[in-house]
This record gives structure tokens, C-alpha cells and sequence, in this order.
């Protein structure tokens, strides 16, 4: 006679010693102990959540399509080598550092001569990429994450199946997963207008193609005309989006000048992985113009690329930095390396600040972040905690001298896994226009104290140091 549960216990101690193997020789050590930790204390469910979201290896078919980008881009780069509109700015130290690395990162270069203007209300933000989208004539680009069916998107909609009707060629790349209600009643009076719709990375059991299933495309952009540009944090949804009473403030970049191309190379990166048409004439990479005299470099980041980007900038930046750092985001859940650099920072003397939300919607990555909490305080750092709803900005300030703004939030999740894309602005200009906005978010803020967040209820503690193990899958 079979005795079953000595065959249950069995199998599962064929789980636990079969994927410490698997797990210790395709994972880093800090995302190893995480799932080793989960599999042994729950070997069924840990291995199929491993199944499923456990490695970030892309299908054969997009490392494909990237060398192809890759190639064309050459191609193009050659076009506006040498002209009299494309300058590549240079500046000293640690700042020329930055400059170097993001461009061996991301293979895109500084490029001088912009103009840009910050955008925190999403009121105006909606109207501004409305006013655009009903003055383009020659394309409208847009990707994002979130495109809601909700009063916003629909706005957004309109102003798409106007310029279709007007012959305007509109393409729309939304994320599968953060737009799926969008996907399933707004797209196809979309596309009957004329308007091209792709979702990115759809999730299918079915339909393998990446060995997680929770490869987001977090990024958002628009390009209209190879003209104008927006970047940041802002989704094209309501306000309020997802709670009636957590308005989400966040903020975003509309950029004009030559580095406009830069950010369409992303669009036609992203659009050929999924549709194989590479965009690459004279109305979409049009002859740049120069519009002001603000020096930005863009960084995409995601597992298409060999590292980490944005994460390795941003630790670069850190140990560069003299005087102050401050990072705003509304998930803070870093790695190791990052916590080192704040760490190393504090001890230079420098000032570290984050600004982030007093309450996050997300609940078990807001007891992760609140898991960092007590190491930041000891280690010197300045936890500021916004009141006014959920600031969802991403930014980081350095000194006086690089500015970050776009989509990555400061966790393992936009460092590792998702598809994320970030300015970098170098001068004074715009680190003295984002310094004028975060002193605004720091007096909308109240400064956490370490003696008050230490006396918190020891069960709490404990909660937040189990969420904080689990950093490496959120």
C-alpha cells in the first residue's frame, strides 16, 4: 500500500533540492535567497510563481529584432553625424563620468540645444499632449504603460481619431497588463478610426515567449512630428486613478530640440519588436532643430541590455555626488549595491534625502519600503513623507548639476525587470528648476525621525523585515 503523505513529503523535498540548484546557478545571491527562502517554506507554490515570473530571459525573436535596431540605428546615426544642429556638450569630473557611462549604456549621446518645461499637474499635462496631438501633421507616437478607459483616456482617444481623420498616422504601443480594460473596450474603436494599436508583452500561458510573465513595459512616451516630446511619470488616467480618495501627483518633461530623435529611436525600438516595421524616414527622424540650451542624454533600460542601466547610473552618480542627493519615488525598495552608495554618501558628508509617499497603494511593496526605513534613518539619510496624496514622481537630483526624470522607480523591479526610460539633464538650469519642486514636495511633507520610527509596534517591525526579505520579487 502507497503511503501518500510520505510521498507528498518526499516530492517536496525533491523541489526544495532540485531548485537549489536551478536557483543558485541562474540567479544573483540576493535574488536566490529570496526564492530559496520562499520554496522552502512553500515548495509547490514558490516553484510555479519561479515558473512564471522567476528569470527575465526575453525569447529568441527579441534579441533578434534588438540587433536589428541596433544596426539601423547605426545607420541613422550616420545621417546627422556632423551636423551643424547636433552638439555634443562637455563638461568636467563627475558629471562628464555620468555623460560617458549613459552612452555606453544605452548607446545614445548628450546632445545640447533643447529646451524643456516641467509638467506636475495632470489637468495641464493632458491638455498640453492634447494640444499637440491636434496640431501634428506629420505623426503621432504614443507608448505608455497605463492608457486608461476611464474620462482622461477617452480625451486622449478623441484627439488620436482626430488627427487619424485629418490622415495624421497614429501609433499607439500600450503595455498589455496596465492597459488591459483599455485593450479590450477602447482599442477597437481605435482602430476603426485609423489609429495603430499594439499591446506590448501580452500574458498567455499559452504563448511563452518570455520566461516571466510579469515583463512590463513601464515606459511613457509620446513624440509628435520628431518635434516634441513627453517623458516622466504621468499615464494617460484620471487623477485619482485607482483610489477616490489617494489623488497620484505626478511629473513630466515636454521636451523640444534634437534630443526629440533620441527619444523616437526609443519609440521605433519598441514598435519593431512588435510589429517588425522599422520607422526610420524623413518625417519621422526629421533634420533637428535647436530650441533652447539645455544639454539631455536619454537612457532606456530593460532586460534587453547586458546591465542594469538605469541602475548602474544611478549608483555611478551617487558615489559622484558632493554635496546633495535627493530621490524621489513612490516605491523605494533598493538593492544592495544602491543602499552602499546612500550609505558611503551619508559618510562623505554629502546630504540624502528621499521623498516619498506617506501611504502607497500597493501593500505589500509599501511594507517592503517601510522595511528600508530604519537602516536609511541610522545611516544619516532624510525620509520625507508626502501628505498630499501619492506623489509618484521619479526624480533624482545631484548637486547642482545632473537632474534624472522619467519612469523608473528606486526598486529592484525598475532596476531589473521592466522595460523603463529616463532623462538625464546636465547644468544648472534644470537642477535649479526640479530643486524649486522638490523643496515644494518637502514643505507638502513631514520629516520621519528615527527615535519615533523605531518605537513602532514590534509586530509591525516584524511585518515590514519579512516583506523587505521578499525585495528581490516584488
Amino acid at each position: 500500500m502507497i503511503d501518500w503523505p510520505l510521498v507528498y513529503v518526499i516530492a517536496e523535498w525533491v523541489v526544495r533540492v532540485v531548485m537549489l540548484v536551478v536557483v543558485t546557478q541562474r540567479q544573483q545571491p540576493r535574488n536566490a535567497l529570496a526564492w530559496l527562502v520562499a520554496i522552502y517554506f512553500l515548495p509547490w507554490l514558490g516553484l510555479i510563481l519561479y515558473v512564471l515570473i522567476g528569470e527575465n530571459r526575453l525569447p529568441r525573436r527579441r534579441a533578434r529584432h534588438r540587433a536589428v535596431v541596433e544596426k539601423q540605428l547605426q545607420r541613422l546615426a550616420e545621417r546627422f553625424r556632423g551636423h551643424p544642429h547636433i552638439v555634443h556638450p562637455e563638461f568636467a569630473g563627475a558629471t562628464m563620468t555620468a555623460v560617458n557611462l549613459a552612452e555606453r549604456l544605452g548607446s545614445l549621446p548628450i546632445l545640447g540645444k533643447n529646451n524643456a518645461e516641467l509638467i506636475d499637474d495632470t489637468d495641464e499635462f493632458i491638455r498640453r499632449l492634447i494640444d499637440d496631438i491636434d496640431a501634428a501633421e506629420q505623426h503621432v507616437h504614443l507608448l505608455y504603460y497605463i492608457f486608461a478607459d476611464d474620462a482622461t483616456g477617452h480625451r486622449v482617444a478623441e484627439a488620436l481619431l482626430r488627427a487619424a481623420g485629418r490622415g495624421v498616422p497614429c501609433r499607439l504601443l500600450v503595455d498589455a497588463v496596465g492597459s488591459r480594460q483599455m485593450l479590450k473596450r477602447l482599442a477597437p474603436r481605435l482602430e476603426a478610426g485609423g489609429v495603430d494599436v499594439h499591446p506590448l508583452l501580452p500574458v498567455s500561458l499559452l504563448r511563452r515567449q518570455a520566461a516571466r510573465l510579469d515583463l512590463r513595459n513601464h515606459r511613457k512616451l509620446a513624440v509628435l512630428d520628431g518635434r516634441t516630446a513627453y517623458v516622466g511619470s504621468q499615464n494617460l488616467v484620471n487623477a485619482n486613478y485607482g483610489h477616490k480618495d489617494l489623488a497620484w501627483h505626478d511629473l513630466s518633461v515636454r521636451l523640444t530640440g534634437p534630443s526629440v530623435l533620441e527619444l523616437q529611436v526609443v519609440f521605433a525600438g519598441d514598435w519593431f519588436s512588435e510589429t517588425t516595421q522599422f520607422l526610420n524616414d524623413d518625417k519621422v527622424f526629421p533634420d533637428p532643430r535647436p530650441t533652447g540650451d539645455i544639454s539631455v542624454q536619454t537612457l532606456p533600460s530593460g532586460p534587453t541590455y547586458t546591465t542594469e542601466n538605469y541602475q548602474r547610473l544611478v549608483v555611478t552618480a551617487i558615489h559622484g555626488a558632493q554635496r546633495r542627493v535627493t530621490i524621489t519615488t513612490p516605491y523605494l525598495v533598493p538593492d544592495e549595491p544602491t543602499l552602499q552608495a546612500i550609505e558611503v554618501a551619508v559618510l562623505r558628508g554629502v546630504k540624502v534625502q528621499f521623498i516619498i509617499p506617506e501611504r502607497c497603494d500597493q501593500r505589500l511593496v509599501g511594507a517592503a519600503s517601510r522595511g528600508y526605513y530604519e537602516m536609511l534613518l541610522d545611516s544619516g539619510v532624510e525620509l520625507y513623507l508626502y501628505r498630499d496624496g501619492l506623489l509618484h514622481a521619479k526624480t533624482i537630483l545631484i548637486d547642482d548639476t545632473l537632474s534624472m526624470i522619467g519612469s523608473s522607480n528606486f526598486d529592484i523591479r525598475s532596476f531589473e525587470i521592466n522595460f523603463e526610460l529616463n532623462l538625464m539633464f546636465y547644468g544648472p538650469q534644470m537642477a535649479g528648476k526640479l530643486g524649486a519642486m522638490i523643496d515644494r514636495w518637502i514643505e507638502g511633507s513631514r520629516r520621519l525621525q528615527s527615535d519615533q520610527w523605531n518605537h513602532r509596534p514590534e509586530l509591525q517591525r516584524i511585518g515590514q523585515n519579512v516583506a523587505r526579505l521578499f525585495s528581490p520579487l516584488l
